[in-house]
This record gives C-alpha cells, sequence and structure tokens, in this order.
C-alpha cells in the first residue's frame, strides 16, 4: 500500500513531509482535490477460501484446552532489564511469536502489541534498554503508537479514524510532529489510508456543491479494511448467484407461520439473498419460525447465535427434531458445531440465520459469509439497539443502513421488564406498573450501600420473592474497577455465596466465573476442580479445562458481570447496579442492554439519581467510524439515467 502526496503546483516539492500531509488533508476534506489524487491504494488481495478445519466433530460441546505457548529462552531475562514482569513473558511470546526476543531487542515499543500494556509502560521499558537513544519522536514509538491506538479503537467498534483524530491522540502521548508521524505509519505500512465521503454535505459551500458529500481521509488496520472489503464482496457474490425461490413453496410456508412477522420473514428470506431483522427477546421466535419453514421445504440451515445461552434459547423454540441446527457463531466457524464443511471449506448451507447479529464484528461476519457457497442465503436478526460487539465493526447497523431488504418484528418483549425496555429504546425512563414485583428500584447513598443491597437481592430478597435459586440471578455493573465495579461485587457475592480461601489461582469450586476466551466472548460457568494442567469448569454444555497460564487473563468471578458480556444473554432475574460514579460511562445503549437481561424480573439498584434517566433521554450513542456501509453503497445496483 503506498500514500503518494504529490505538491501543488504552486508548492515546491520538497516542503517537509507534515506540511504537504496538512495540505493534502485540507484539500480532500474542502473539496478542492479528489482524495484518488493523493492516495494510490491497491486492493488488498482476496482472502482465501477458508480450509475444512481439522479438530472437534461437527456437534461437540467440549471446549478444547489452548495448546501451551513456548516462551523463548532469553524473553525473561530480557523482560526483567527492561522492568517488566517475568510473568508477561507468556503474553509476549504469544503476541509476537518465536522471534519475540529479538524483535523486541531491536524494537522496544512493541510491547505494545501485546494486550494490557499501555504506553507509559511500553516507554518505560524502551528507556531501560536503550537509556538516551530512547525518544518521543523515535519512528519505532510512534509506528506502534499508531497501530496501538488504532487496535483500541477497534476494541469499541471502530475500523478506522479520521487522519485529525489520531493526530490528536499521538499529540496526546508526547508525539512533537504528529502529522509527520501519521505519514510515517502509512508510508511504513503499520496503517492503511482510504477516503471516505461523509454522507452530510460540506459546509459553507454555496450552489449545486451542497450536495457533493464531504471528503476526509481514514486511516485503518490491514485486518479491519480486510475484513470489510472481504465482507462486502462476500455479500455481493451472494446477490449476484442468488437464484430466486426456486421451487420450494414459500408462500405455504409463510401462510402456517405461527404469527404475521414470522410471515413477513418467510416472505422476505423467499425473494432475497440477505435479509435483515430486528427485534427483541420475544422477536426471537420468528427466526426460530423461518429456520423450522425452511427445514420444512428441504433446505439445508443452521442459525447462530452469539453466545451458548442465546444457542439454548434458540434451540428451545425449534421442534425436536430441529433442534441440532441451532449452534454458535464461535462453534459454527471452528468446526465444533454445526455440518461438515466440503472439500473446499465451505459450508454445505442453503441459509444461515444470524441471531444477535448486532454483536458481529466485521472479521467474525467475514469469516461466516466467506464460508457460505454461492447460492446460499443469509439472514441478519438482532437488536440494534443493544450495545455493539467488543471488536472492529458494527455490521448491522452498516447493513441496514446500506439498505438490504428489512423485516421489523411486531412481536414486544412481554410484561413490566418489556415496557420499561421498549420505553428505553426510545429515550423514555418511566415507571411501569409491575404488580407482582416485576421491577424494583432500590436506592442507594454510595457504593458501599449499593453492593451491600445487591448481595441482599441475590442471596436472599430475589430467590425468596420469587422461588429462583442464585444462579439464576445476575448481577450487572458498567464495569470491572471502581468501588461498585465487578471486582468488588464478586468479592462480596463470594463471601456469602462460596467462601472459601481462594486454593485453585484464587478460586474455589463452586465458585461462579466469567471465562472471556476473546473479547466479545463470555460464557458463565462454575468451578468443579483442578489438575496441575489447569481449572474445570462445567455449565449447561458440559466440562472443559482453562490452562493454567491462561487463567489470569481469561478468567474472573461471574455473580457480577458487565453489561457488555452480558449482552445476548438473559436470565429469569437481573440486579442491574447503578453507582454514583456511573453518570459518565452509561448511556441509553448501556441501560437499554443492561435493564433488558432479567426475563421475569428487574431489580436495579439506583445510586446514580436523576443521572440515570438523563442518560436514558440523551442522545443514542454516536455509531463508530466503519467502511462497509460505504462499500455495500458502493455495489448497489446503479439506477438507469432518465
Amino acid at each position: 500500500m503506498e500514500l503518494a502526496v504529490t505538491a501543488p503546483n504552486n508548492s515546491p516539492a520538497e516542503k517537509p513531509a507534515a506540511e504537504r500531509l496538512r495540505e493534502a488533508v485540507r484539500a480532500v476534506e474542502s473539496g478542492e482535490r479528489s482524495a484518488d489524487s493523493f492516495f494510490a491504494r491497491p486492493k488488498p488481495p482476496p482472502r482465501p477460501r477458508p480450509a475444512a478445519p481439522q479438530g472437534p466433530a461437527p456437534g461437540a460441546a467440549r471446549e478444547q484446552p489452548a495448546a501451551p505457548v513456548s516462551v523463548p529462552e532469553g524473553l525473561p531475562a530480557l523482560l526483567a532489564a527492561g522492568g517488566a514482569p517475568g510473568s508477561l513473558a507468556g503474553r509476549v511470546a504469544a503476541a509476537l511469536g518465536e522471534g519475540a526476543e529479538r524483535e523486541l531487542r531491536e524494537d522496544p515499543w512493541r510491547l505494545l502489541a501485546v494486550e494490557g500494556v499501555r504506553p507509559e509502560q511500553a516507554d518505560g521499558f524502551a528507556r531501560a534498554l536503550l537509556g538516551a537513544d530512547s525518544a518521543p519522536e523515535d519512528e519505532r514509538r510512534t509506528r506502534a503508537l499508531t497501530g496501538w491506538l488504532l487496535e483500541r479503537a477497534a476494541l469499541t467498534g471502530h475500523t478506522a479514524l479520521p487522519t485529525d483524530t489520531v493526530a490528536e491522540r499521538l499529540a496526546a502521548h508526547g508525539v512533537p510532529d504528529p502529522e509527520a508521524a501519521v505519514r510515517d505509519a502509512v508510508e511504513a505500512g503499520t496503517v492503511l489510508a482510504f477516503q471516505d465521503r461523509e454522507d452530510r454535505p460540506a459546509a459553507g459551500r454555496g450552489g449545486d456543491d451542497e450536495e457533493e458529500p464531504r471528503v476526509r481521509v481514514l486511516l485503518g488496520l490491514d485486518r479491519c479494511a480486510l475484513a470489510e472489503e472481504s465482507l462486502a464482496d462476500g455479500l455481493s457474490r451472494l446477490r449476484g448467484t442468488f437464484g430466486g425461490p426456486g421451487d420450494a413453496d414459500w408462500a405455504a410456508a409463510a401462510g402456517a407461520a405461527p404469527s404475521p412477522s414470522a410471515g413477513e420473514l418467510l416472505r422476505a428470506v423467499s425473494d432475497a439473498a440477505l435479509v435483515a431483522h430486528t427485534g427483541g427477546e420475544a422477536a426471537r421466535a420468528e427466526p426460530a419460525a423461518l429456520v423450522a419453514g425452511a427445514l420444512e421445504l428441504g433446505l439445508r440451515v443452521c442459525a447462530a447465535s452469539h453466545v451458548p445461552a442465546g444457542r439454548r434459547r434458540l434451540a428451545a423454540l425449534l421442534p425436536d427434531d430441529a433442534a441440532g441446527a441451532s449452534v454458535t457463531v464461535a462453534g459454527l466457524l471452528s468446526g465444533v458445531e454445526g455440518p461438515e464443511r466440503d472439500a473446499e471449506g465451505l459450508l454445505p448451507l442453503d441459509l444461515l440465520v444470524v441471531l444477535d447479529a448486532g454483536q458481529l464484528t466485521a472479521e467474525s461476519a467475514a469469516s461466516l459469509v466467506e464460508s457460505l457457497p454461492d447460492g446460499a442465503r443469509l439472514v441478519l436478526s438482532g437488536d440494534p439497539l443493544l450495545l455493539g460487539p467488543a471488536g472492529p465493526g458494527r455490521v448491522l447497523a452498516d447493513v441496514l443502513a446500506a439498505g438490504c431488504p428489512h423485516v421489523r418484528s411486531r412481536t414486544p418483549d412481554p410484561g413490566p421488564v418489556g415496557e420499561l425496555v421498549s420505553g428505553i429504546g426510545v429515550g423514555e425512563l418511566e415507571q411501569v406498573a409491575a404488580p407482582g414485583n416485576e421491577v424494583v428500584i432500590v436506592p442507594v447513598r454510595d457504593p458501599g450501600e449499593a453492593v451491600h443491597r445487591a448481595v441482599q437481592l441475590v442471596a436472599d430478597s430475589i430467590p425468596r420473592a420469587f422461588g429462583l435459586a442464585t444462579g439464576e440471578v445476575q448481577v450487572i455493573t458498567p464495569a470491572h474497577g471502581g468501588p461498585a465495579g465487578t471486582r468488588a461485587l464478586n468479592t462480596a457475592l463470594k463471601e456469602r455465596l462460596n467462601p472459601g480461601p481462594g486454593r485453585f489461582d484464587g478460586f474455589d469450586p463452586g465458585d461462579r466465573v466469567a471465562h472471556s476466551p476473546a473479547p466479545g466472548r463470555t460464557r458463565l460457568a462454575t468451578v468443579v476442580e483442578a489438575d496441575p494442567a489447569g481449572l474445570w469448569l462445567e455449565d449447561q454444555d458440559g466440562r472443559f479445562q482453562v490452562p493454567r497460564q491462561r487463567l489470569a487473563e481469561t478468567l474472573r468471578h461471574g455473580w457480577a458481570i458487565t453489561a457488555h458480556q452480558a449482552a445476548g444473554s438473559h436470565w429469569p432475574a437481573a440486579v442491574v447496579v447503578v453507582p454514583g460514579d456511573a453518570a459518565g460511562v452509561v448511556d441509553r445503549a448501556w441501560v437499554y442492554t443492561a435493564f433488558g437481561r432479567g426475563a421475569a424480573h428487574l431489580s436495579v439498584v439506583q445510586g446514580a439519581g436523576p443521572a440515570l434517566a438523563a442518560a436514558v433521554a440523551g442522545p443514542p450513542p454516536v455509531q463508530p467510524t466503519t467502511r462497509l456501509r460505504a462499500l455495500l453503497r458502493e455495489q448497489a445496483p446503479q439506477a438507469p439515467a432518465e
């Protein structure tokens, strides 16, 4: 990938790189010049078709332990010389591979590629190794920081960022010439540059030009760019190879659907290769009806949910002989669940339905689409008001914005909890009638009282009032840290529900835990036992082991989790803790997600006062910067000129 910045005729070509980059960006943003005249970016090579997975037989539920990481012999000593803890060696080796020691000696700031390492820590490591040769403007540092900034942005959904945003963030980390650093990162291939035409017109321009979209320059990571372009190409391929309704009697299947919305979904899927379906938890019955109807028509069908709990909920809605069609996205992609791939690595499916599609990252969505054969249908079903995935992309939102066929469910979530959450979705936090105490607000004055009341609700009040086990009640809070975060709540809940010394690396048999092997994937389970290799956990799908070397980074106690971890799951009852310091953390999407996790009962431990209603009434969260929407619009068929 090349970034070619050409000097205007009235400017000497020997201007400093930073000044030429500023001129290029100003010219593109003002509309004076086309971004194409500055940027020459060859299209990334097509992603290879996925190979047929080698591993567990389809349908297996057991999660296999990860292979131990080999740590280079001299790596612990090198980390110690730089003042880094030796316990970091495994994570460094996993991030940088067999050449980790050599890479760090040549470029100490490569430490930023390790998850959890912050710039100030990498700077300290570099100073310890390089001494006086460590400088804020070192191109190794600025390139690593640029990549780190985009990786951090990817965790919140961004697949790209405007150049000025990246430059501002580099300046905040002490980079003396951030514009030059941006240019260097592009030329070195650390990041890619793109042009983006915004939907809104450029301000301050008159005449017909007011209708022209503004153009800006974006920077993105190679993996995000490749995923979005591959996804857009894959969706185009499915539309281009779609053969129409075929011989199947879709009209009869739609007529037999259990609800009008389910019938509408069946009719839409009969006529299109890509269909979006949106609705709340009750609307899950509609894709279930689609799966059952398509199976009756003789189609090869699979329905993939975000988490195992979602897979089980869908399976419960299907006929007994169709429950095997319900899988998880991760299980389908890994080959642990679903049908075996063919010799070309493709899934033998006529229809793939993805539930909780709002949790898809660009990378997971691209992998799914690449796995579908020509002519297959794809349905993306989810609730666009929920929190998005912990990763790059907002696939469902971008597909909806691009104008694909869309079926909106008319099936509301039932009861007082459903009524409350529906109001939150439109920006209203109203008191609802709850004659059976389905919704209870518990005011608290400080975080200590919030923790005390949450423990009381889980251990006593809710089980006694509703006949539930403590394992059927889930606590949800905004963050891991803080006096009312998951750590504090889990410490108090363990002391009350399963006291013990934590003899297995801080855990005891009977502890409820949250296993997160990757960002955006959380599996709740119970500790069973330990052996020299690691910790054995158990949930409704069976036993699985977490290797000892991965315990610290992937396992937490799980009586209390964050709303992001809870997305895609439901429990009979939920206790949502909103501490007083949450005012700047929670927004409408957070409240909508957290409050909707309890199927029959919701208790809100409310310490934020009026700030909670203000968060709900405020504008919806700003969508992350992505490129998929523009890519899909570019591929849309153009209307003939009149």
